[in-house]
């Protein structure tokens, strides 16, 4: 006995569209998961034999997982149950806030997207501004660095441009982590960062449960041996000079720490110079305020495609020059583990008060060691030579004279400075071009003087190597 069943045509697409999903779901894209994960675990593999500091697994930990064990770690929940009684919210409320804290923050980390996109992309824009040069590195220091130690590149900070130099120049060594501002938090660009693996900060928030759970992140992945990279400045230099270092991050780091079970942290000093820093007027501009300052650095497709097309401009008429050299020091290991036997302390057991004052030591080290090894470039030291002038007009051999000067001085010090082509007066050269060309100094008949209405911006490129000269008196006479 058999009846016919009329069906809407709606209905059976729906069955069909549904049915195949099924299908998808239960067998198919299991399937192509897995092998899709085989093969990059495979390639991940292959890529740590050719790294001298390996990926490490927690990096390579699904962000979901990583969430939730943010979200439930012990010290976070204390933080909850504090804040639910502070604020009188449910603590289902407080955890749900927890919980968007750590999507916030915790990155989603692509290797493929890291070195086959993000590295070549931080390649290309590095090489298109700048003449790139490595400049001093303590290689057998560098070399006997144990693997198994949790690595932080520890930076000074001139320009955005030393998130994409560094991920360039360390491409060969690892995949580095950073903490980034809120700046990046643009839609289409947040989540690109996250697949590089950088993670979220809100440099300004004083919320307690905020910043446990920020410090338990930063405490898991150096725990697990996540190479990172930190600028202790917290922020960009404003008159170039180092600024003194910011101790949250590193305080997160370093609380925790057993000299005799934990992962030992090896600090990595890295000085980074540039003939030119892309944001120099802003940063120097006295007449900006802290609000005034983030709107200009939001991004706006608008200027970026009139910057580019006025770059096409320029080159099309064969006046297109990059921004001179850009050079980039590794300094000599720091380890966590030496500075504490050696200071004989345990953070953990100190009172608050002793263990502020033992980060802020610390700290003061690491900033230390970073300005060591910022290289000198050839605009930093013909500004400082025409500045040391006061005013005086130099003829080019005097301000040649002077600068030839500081370079020994510099040397004697044990400063690196870089001499493009090994050839000092070419250096010299190269740095009047750039300062002349953009009007930093006046030049009349081969007679050169500082311009009064830039001195602001021409102290900015002199101090990038003031803290070399601290104890030297800057007397050519």
């Amino acid at each position: 006995m058999s009846t016919t069943v009329v069906l809407p045509l709606w209905l059976v697409i729906l069955t069909v569209v549904l049915a195949v999903w099924a299908v998808l779901d239960r067998l198919l894209l299991p399937s192509m998961r897995w092998a899709l994960r085989r093969r990059a675990y495979k390639a991940i593999d292959d890529l740590n034999t050719k790294l001298k500091l390996h990926i490490q697994p927690f990096k390579l930990t699904r962000r979901q997982v990583l969430i939730d064990q943010l979200t439930y770690d012990p010290e976070v929940m204390q933080a909850v149950e504090a804040h639910a009684r502070e604020t009188g919210q449910a603590r289902e409320v407080v955890t749900h806030t927890a919980r968007r804290y750590a999507k916030e923050i915790v990155p989603s980390f692509s290797a493929y997207a890291y070195f086959k996109f993000g590295t070549r992309l931080a390649r290309r824009i590095s090489t298109l501004l700048y003449r790139v040069r490595l400049g001093y590195t303590d290689d057998e220091a560098l070399q006997a660095v144990d693997p198994d130690s949790s690595v932080v590149f520890v930076i000074n900070h001139r320009s955005n441009m030393d998130y994409v130099l560094v991920t360039y120049m360390a491409a060969s060594s690892s995949a580095l982590s950073y903490a980034v501002g809120e700046w990046a938090q643009i839609w289409g660009l947040r989540n690109l960062i996250r697949s590089l693996g950088a993670y979220f900060v809100r440099r300004q928030s004083r919320n307690a449960l905020y910043r446990k759970i920020l410090a338990r992140y930063v405490q898991m992945a150096t725990g697990a041996g996540v190479v990172q990279a930190m600028f202790p400045e917290g922020g960009l230099t404003r008159d170039g000079m180092l600024r003194p270092p910011k101790l949250g991050l590193l305080s997160y780091m370093v609380q925790g720490f057993d000299p005799r079970h934990s992962r030992d942290i090896v600090f990595i000093p890295v000085g980074v110079n540039y003939d030119r820093v892309l944001e120099d007027r802003i940063l120097t501009a006295s007449d900006l305020d802290d609000e005034a300052r983030a709107r200009a650095y939001r991004f706006s497709a608008r200027a970026l495609a009139r910057y580019v097309w006025h770059a096409v401009m320029l080159a099309f008429r064969g006046r297109w020059y990059r921004y001179g050299y850009t050079c980039i020091s590794f300094g000599k290991p720091i380890s966590l583990k030496e500075h504490v036997e050696r200071r004989e302390i345990d953070f953990r057991d100190l009172e608050p008060d002793l263990r502020e004052r033992e980060i802020a030591r610390l700290g003061t080290k690491l900033m230390r060691a970073v300005g060591e090894v910022v290289p000198a470039l050839p605009v930093s030291l013909v500004a400082t030579a025409i500045l040391a002038a006061e005013g005086e007009t130099l003829t080019g051999l005097e301000l040649k004279a002077r600068v030839h000067s500081l370079i020994e001085r510099l040397e004697r010090s044990g400063a690196y400075i870089h001499i493009p082509r090994g050839d000092r007066d070419y250096a010299i050269d190269v740095g009047l071009r750039m300062l002349t060309l953009r009007g930093l100094v006046n030049e009349t008949d081969g007679h050169y003087d500082a311009n009064p209405a830039e001195h602001v911006l021409l102290r900015y490129y002199a101090n990038a190597i003031a803290h070399l000269l601290a104890e030297e008196t800057l007397d050519f006479g």
